[in-house]
């Protein structure tokens, strides 16, 4: 057996912990009981102890995202009960939804750059927790830019202009303070800044650099251990100083240039120059691992197939041999101090929200009604009447009286 093989078998075939091997599931010692090492993980059922760590792969591929992978998101959750989305691209929001987290408790948002497939489901988080429930405004942080308009302000401010016509109705139909968006813009230029710091948790962030000034890299310190995640970057010195040692290191390790002619139809002057110029090669994520010593490693950013996933693996194999996941969505990682845990997560795809602790407010009064009077009267009479008696039943189930909006409205049919 080859030492490719060998190491395949080993990732592939053992789930890891503290260093031993077990078997699936555990010893079940009797005919009614569990078993007792859950090798997958079902969200939800699972409360993090307060000195632990639970990161998610929301998504893990590529910018054309297909059914299988998501583009770049990651949460982290933290014993403390804080949960925080780093990246958060295009196609990774029915990942989270099948999490079926309060979304009031996904408010917060870090962007490494505003290449859409690290950004692009923000719109689905934004309108879809507005409407399911969450009572609070968006926050998101991210980096500036060398011009202002290249900044994540300059994103965030037109992002809500591009959805206006979305924010005013729902604004008037629910109630205007979900929809808001509270961004903090810090210099990406600054290495180890702290840009949030709440609850026992500290994020700092990294000069990154991928196609123009601005990406950063993040890193979560929480109980004592730490995850840094790279974003989009080529091997850059920040990393490398301020990643060593760190317990869980998520860096991208993009397609080699022949997959990318292969399979996503890429010029090959624009395959090798993708792959290793202005993203990271396998190879170069090996490189970067076997400085800075982590815990774990995690490579991400690549479709993981058949066709691929063995010239990445081996890739990376030549140049680390350290502990490695090759990431793919809903691959999830449990750290504590004594282990860091690799599991699949099983999920459904028919997620309804869940509500939390917090009750989003009524709609409020004063906010001007979108509609026209000339649209308005277009309603037809008989159809809002056949569903009174229903209604009715809702109204006194909730006692809803005082919020009835049908007087009003049948008002001008008469």
């Amino acid at each position: 057996m080859t030492k490719l093989e060998s190491g395949l078998m080993s990732l592939f075939a053992c789930v890891i912990f503290s260093g031993n091997l077990f078997a699936a599931g555990g010893t079940v010692t009797s005919p009614t009981s569990i078993a007792p090492d859950r090798y997958v993980y079902y969200p939800g059922t699972e409360e993090l102890s307060k000195d632990e760590i639970r990161v998610i792969a929301c998504g893990t591929g590529l910018p054309a995202a297909r059914r299988g992978q998501a583009a770049t998101c990651f949460l982290i959750e933290t014993g403390n009960g804080d949960k925080f989305l780093f990246d958060i691209g295009t196609g990774s929001m029915a990942n989270i939804a099948s999490l079926m987290i309060p979304y009031e408790y996904l408010d917060k948002v870090f962007l490494s750059h505003l290449h859409t497939d690290h950004m692009g489901d923000l719109l689905g988080l934004w309108a879809g927790g507005w409407t399911s429930g969450r009572p609070n405004a968006l926050r998101v942080w991210g980096p500036s830019g060398q011009t202002e308009e290249m900044g994540t302000k300059y994103a965030m401010d037109h992002f809500l202009k591009f959805v206006n016509w979305d924010k005013v109705t729902r604004e008037y139909k629910i109630t205007p303070i979900p929809g808001q968006i509270e961004t903090t813009e810090f210099d990406y230029r600054i290495p180890d800044q702290v840009v949030y710091q709440e609850n026992g948790v500290t994020i700092r962030s990294y000069p990154a650099i991928h196609t123009g000034d601005g990406p950063v890299s993040y890193k979560l310190e929480y109980a004592g251990m730490s995850v840094l995640f790279s974003g989009d970057t080529v091997p850059n010195k920040w990393f490398i100083e301020y990643g060593t040692g760190v317990d869980l290191a998520i860096h991208e390790a993009f397609q080699t240039p022949e997959q990318l002619v292969k399979y996503y139809n890429q010029a090959p002057q624009l395959a090798w120059r993708a792959c290793c110029e202005f993203h990271t090669s396998p190879e170069a994520f090996g490189k970067i691992m076997s400085t800075i010593k982590p815990r774990h490693a995690v490579a991400f950013h690549f479709f993981n197939e058949e066709g691929t996933r063995y010239g990445m693996y081996e890739g990376i194999r030549s140049t680390y041999d350290g502990p490695l996941s090759m990431a793919v969505d809903m691959m999830v990682w449990n750290i504590t101090k004594e282990s860091i845990v690799e599991r699949m997560a099983v999920s459904t795809e028919d997620a309804w929200s869940v509500p939390g602790t917090a009750v989003q407010p009524p709609p409020q009064k004063g906010v001007p009604n979108p509609m026209s009077k000339e649209m308005d009267n277009g309603r037809w009479l008989p159809a809002f009447r056949a569903q009174d008696k229903m209604l009715d039943k809702h109204m006194e189930k909730y006692n809803l009286g005082e919020q009835d909006w049908r007087p009003k409205m049948y008002e001008q049919f008469e």
